[in-house]
């Protein structure tokens, strides 16, 4: 994910900072970034001490350029200590990572300019506000109606999908009273290669695809609602993402009050840009 959102980057206009955080089981190391489309490329050194990096190699990025942006996609248990580290180091984050203490997250980050958001996929979050609208304006349409909900990713992903859980906690609002989806315990997750595969994802994007379908049923069984959302790769998150760092560059330069923003800021400020590929 990292790498596709660096393309995507470089494909927008943007500078890459000479150097990267990465696990701690992954060797320190120079990479070279090409985007494909473009064939702009940037060198990115890997460094695996985030607090070596906050005293020495942070600071020279700084006297290079006035303003930098972290983009955060990683471990979900790495994200709290992550987000205390952007707290003080005073570095304004783009998050596209799900799991860890959400409460805690955004109680750390109080004060902060960040972008921190479940998807980036512009489509997908223009959804999820349609869904939103959908329970505002319409609350209990499906009252009685049983939820069911499928989701596959790579066998990398750790965590429920927080896209899922999002458009499941609009959909629990429309189907309200009489029926209530736990996301934690009623979501089947596939991670398995085979299963993900039955389940239709392109053997080609075995690696990187996040597929979701949720089903209604009526109370009688009668009647079937069913919403998916299907993708392959990771360039509708990466696009997303580049856009909104650029969405944050502009409120740095603009000053004002510190703000955490999601992609939903992103999209009614206009800041998605159109790729035509």
């Amino acid at each position: 994910m990292a790498t596709a959102v660096a393309e995507a980057c470089l494909r927008k206009g943007l500078t890459l900072a000479p150097y990267g955080l990465t696990g701690p089981d992954i060797k320190p190391q120079a990479v070279k970034v090409l985007d494909p489309d473009t064939g702009k490329f940037q060198y990115v050194d890997l460094i695996n001490d985030r607090e070596g990096l906050g005293k020495t190699k942070l600071a020279e990025m700084r006297a290079e350029k006035d303003d930098i942006v972290a983009i955060d996609y990683t471990h979900p248990s790495a994200v709290n200590e992550n987000a205390q580290w952007y707290k003080r180091e005073g570095l304004p984050f783009v998050m596209g990572t799900t799991g860890g203490d959400r409460d805690q997250l955004m109680n750390d980050v109080d004060g902060m300019n960040a972008v921190i958001a479940p998807n980036m996929g512009k489509q997908i979050v223009a959804m999820q506000r349609a869904l939103e609208n959908l329970e505002r304006d319409f609350p209990s349409a499906f009252c009685g109606y049983k939820l069911s909900v499928t989701e596959s990713h790579q066998k990398t992903k750790a965590d429920t999908s927080g896209t899922a859980k999002a458009v499941i906690e609009s959909i629990n609002g429309l189907t309200k009273p009489g029926s209530s989806f736990d996301v934690e315990t009623e979501t089947k997750l596939i991670r398995d290669d085979e299963e993900s595969i039955a389940f239709g994802v392109p053997p080609e994007h075995i690696n990187g695809h996040a597929h979701h379908t949720y089903t209604l049923t009526s109370p009688d069984s009668t009647v079937t609602f069913q919403l998916q959302h299907n993708v392959n790769g990771r360039r509708v998150y990466a696009e997303g993402s580049a856009d909104a760092v650029k969405f944050l560059f502009s409120k740095v330069i603009e000053g004002g009050e510190p703000k955490i923003y999601n992609m939903i800021d992103v999209l009614e400020s206009g800041s998605m840009e159109d790729v035509i590929v």
